[in-house]
């Protein structure tokens, strides 16, 4: 039986209720043709998992609310935003050390905990779904907190920061604009007042967050999309440049459906070849990736980008000669 006939029941028995009516396990189980024992457990989970105040009047045979103040929560799932939310559970759990897991899977256990008590709900989920996430940044969970109440509330932080580029630790005031998890990893969009300019920091780079008594305004000529309208992956650069590479035929045959930029284009090659292009404004990452790949992938414009790859592959090769 659907989620929906499940919670009508409860519906219809928290109304009786309401109107002292005392309803009890057999008018319900008359009212929607279920047996007794399915009655009882419905009971027994309004009161125990939706924290209903009910207690049974032995006298009139029926129950009653101890709290008359009481409000069901009337809130319907399809059972296909119940499925998508119990898949997201499913990845909250996966992501060893995420931020807040233990709270959102809560919430979520208590937003589907009526049709999983109808089915294999959850259990199922383990044995068909999972997340896997490698080569990515555990962060802090106070840490976070701290970030992301400063970024709700609108009130500017102060931390200190590591820069690994730098090896150094510097002292920083911030207003934080944006959260996003790129890769696993969460970071800090915000306009840091040490570099008079809109900076990235990666939460777990954070240290000894204090969130301040100034609040701030989001700066009107700032967009996060459009921030990241140029870049290719997590780096952002200035004057985009289209980069083009081609894909061998063997190396296409397993990643011809991969996708390395939302305004990438396609072109297939005679001999079953790829050239896929798109706009890059900073080579960090698109190096990291190129090479990934080894020698199934080339890069054939631009120059400064092929010379970048050509002088890594010639600081692997020495590595190995």
């Amino acid at each position: 039986m659907g989620a929906k006939n499940i919670y009508e029941r409860f519906v219809w028995f928290d109304e009786r209720v309401r109107q002292k009516k005392y309803p009890n396990t057999s008018s319900l189980a008359r009212q929607f043709e279920i047996s007794v024992k399915t009655a009882q457990r419905d009971i027994e989970f309004m009161r125990d998992r939706l924290n209903c105040p009910l207690q049974y009047d032995a006298s009139r045979k029926g129950y009653f609310y101890e709290d008359e103040t009481f409000s069901l929560p009337l809130m319907y799932l399809s059972s296909g935003e119940l499925l998508s939310l119990m898949v997201a559970k499913k990845l909250f759990e996966d992501m060893s050390g995420s931020c807040m897991a233990k709270e959102i899977t809560s919430a979520i256990d208590k937003i589907t905990s009526i049709i999983e008590r109808q089915s294999s709900g959850s259990d199922a989920m383990r044995d068909v779904v999972s997340f896997h996430l490698i080569a990515y940044s555990p962060t802090p969970e106070a840490i976070f907190r701290i970030v992301l109440e400063a970024c709700i509330r609108k009130h500017s932080l102060s931390f200190a920061y590591h820069s690994p580029a730098r090896d150094a630790m510097t002292e920083r005031r911030a207003d934080p604009y944006h959260l996003f998890n790129y890769m696993g990893t969460w970071h800090l969009i915000g306009y840091c007042h040490l570099r008079d300019d809109i900076r990235i920091f990666k939460i777990n780079r954070i240290k000894s967050p204090r969130i301040l008594s100034e609040t701030f305004a989001i700066r009107k000529n700032f967009s996060f999309a459009e921030y990241f309208l140029s870049s290719f992956g997590l780096y952002k650069g200035d004057e985009p440049i289209e980069v083009i590479l081609r894909i061998a035929p063997e190396t296409a045959k397993w990643v011809s459906d991969h996708i390395w930029h939302k305004d990438q284009k396609t072109l297939i090659g005679e001999d079953g070849s790829l050239d896929v292009s798109f706009p890059v404004a900073q080579f960090s990452e698109i190096v990291r990736e190129i090479l990934k790949h080894g020698s199934g992938v080339e890069v054939i414009k631009p120059e400064s980008l092929r010379q970048l790859i050509r002088d890594e592959a010639e600081r692997i090769l020495g590595i190995y000669r």
